[in-house]
């Protein structure tokens, strides 16, 4: 069925986007995963900020194409001299998609909300160290912290920062309402989300009219879509072996960027027989990372001995610790007391890189004697029972959030990684300002946790994204997860 019919069965604002489609004033983006929900405040699925960053909603500062952080609904800020004060001149004239007016006070109930004990932010840590967010005026919000933070205008540009208004955030689930320059139409569950531009946007209003964020989890239906002209974008293509087609395909470009993305085999560091290091080593030497990448992502993939990006500047790589090596594996488990090996449950969520990945990883792992039961799992069961629920001896995922490294410090994390010291080392980082002492600090987090084999470190996820020719304005690269429409056009 083309497109169009099933735009035409969609309601009447589908029909309007495949109107606007033929003047090329609409796009339709494919993605393989669908969001849970739609409030990127409450949720860590990836997915919610694929579609509502920067297209939705909008924070203080925000990431640009290239990671840097620039101003976004804070048009300046000023900081005292101890580090303590941060005073955010809003921007005027500002509104929410319902035409209520985006203020101080909607800034201080975000991130009030956002540390309150009892939040629910994935990214609650961001915000650890803000003792007091005080409305100064309708324009001015002041954010004192218990301690020096570095890094706060970044943490501030996550996804987890973006700024909701408490009137509408009771339904940010399901109808999210933000600053950005489109608005949520309507979302037909396990099928597509439109979004429309925003008539009455602070900024450069966006170029496009409409899009369609539409969801195709399995690869084969992912080339019929492109190949049909069904889709006009696909945001990391799930089969990466059919890029070279596309590439030779005069309707098509293909663009191959790199993401935040650090996927690993994570272990459960408290459950048996994980909680012990030997085993984790183990593990580690069981993977062959080339083989991985190599078999399920034809090569994409930047090989990682730690959980940091390798574009980095502050990356060190301590894939050396790591290496392929099924003989020392063995001998690991046996000084382990587990010269039989075990058996285990590896939890795969939907994206190709830990199906596929997960199936080349098994095998690896049999190898050394670590039997694996599979339990493939759709997107919100993963969340439910694995991340959440912390049941599970071992799963792959990809984590996309911007230098997330300070999740090693969190003994709740679902792979509950408990080192004092570690977390001792990130309070002082949170605390220095000084970039110098500050990639010091990185670079020691990272050795401790790969010299820990916390988690077996596979690669940095490339993101490689199919469109129709001419179409401008795609981010090549994924600083954070999003897709970014706000500049993308037809020619």
């Amino acid at each position: 069925m083309k497109r169009l019919t099933t735009l035409m069965l969609a309601g009447s604002t589908a029909l309007f986007a495949s109107a606007a489609f033929a003047q090329h004033t609409h796009v339709n983006v494919a993605m393989q995963l669908e969001p849970p929900n739609l409030d990127p405040t409450a949720g860590a699925a990836q997915a919610i900020d694929s579609v509502v960053y920067s297209n939705i909603y909008e924070g203080l500062t925000r990431f640009m194409s290239d990671g840097s952080v620039v101003p976004g609904l804070a048009e300046s800020w000023d900081i005292s001299e101890d580090g303590l004060t941060y005073t955010f001149h809003l921007r005027d004239g500002v509104t929410f998609h319902d035409g209520t007016t985006m203020d101080a006070e909607d800034v201080k109930f975000t991130l009030d909300r956002a540390r309150a004990e009892d939040s629910t932010n994935a990214q609650k840590a961001l915000f650890a160290n803000i003792a007091e967010v005080t409305v100064i005026d309708p324009l001015t919000v002041q954010v004192t912290l218990s301690a020096p933070t570095g890094a706060l205008l970044f943490n501030l540009a996550w996804g987890d920062a973006v700024i909701v208004a408490p009137e509408s955030i009771g339904e940010a689930a399901t109808h999210p309402i933000g600053t950005g320059a489109f608005m949520f139409a309507d979302w037909v569950q396990g099928d597509h989300i439109n979004i429309s531009r925003n008539p009455n946007y602070w900024g450069t209003p966006a170029v496009l009219e409409t899009a369609t964020f539409r969801f195709i989890a399995d690869p084969t239906a992912a080339f019929a879509a492109l190949m049909a002209e069904d889709v006009d974008v696909f945001v990391g293509y799930p089969a990466p072996e059919n890029l070279p087609q596309f590439e030779a395909d005069p309707r098509f470009q293909v663009l191959v960027g790199n993401t935040e993305g650090e996927t690993i085999l994570a272990m459960n560091n408290a459950r048996e027989p994980f909680d012990n290091p030997l085993v984790r080593q183990a593990v580690a030497h069981a993977i062959d990372r080339q083989a991985v990448i190599d078999g399920a992502m034809y090569g994409l993939g930047t090989p990682i001995g730690t959980h940091f990006a390798p574009h980095n500047p502050d990356y060190v790589d301590l894939t050396g610790l790591s290496t392929y090596d099924p003989e020392r594996s063995r001998a690991l488990l046996a000084e382990a007391g587990l010269p039989d090996g075990f058996t285990t449950t590896l939890n795969l969520p939907p994206p190709s890189y830990a199906r596929r990945g997960g199936e080349i990883i098994a095998a690896q792992l049999r190898a050394v004697g670590i039997q694996t039961e599979i339990n493939n799992q759709e997107w919100a069961q993963w969340l439910e029972t694995t991340f959440r629920g912390r049941d599970f001896g071992l799963t792959i995922v990809s984590h996309t959030e911007p230098m997330d490294i300070n999740i090693y410090a969190n003994p709740e994390y679902y792979f509950q990684y408990n080192n004092p010291d570690l977390q001792a080392l990130m309070t002082t980082l949170n605390e220095t300002t000084d970039p110098a002492r500050r990639t010091e600090l990185l670079q020691q987090a990272q050795t401790i946790i790969a010299e820990d084999y916390v988690n077996a470190y596979l690669f940095e996820l490339a993101v490689p994204t199919v469109a129709r020719a001419g179409i401008e304005g795609l981010w090549l690269n994924q600083p954070t997860a999003a897709i970014d429409l706000t500049a993308v056009s037809w020619p």
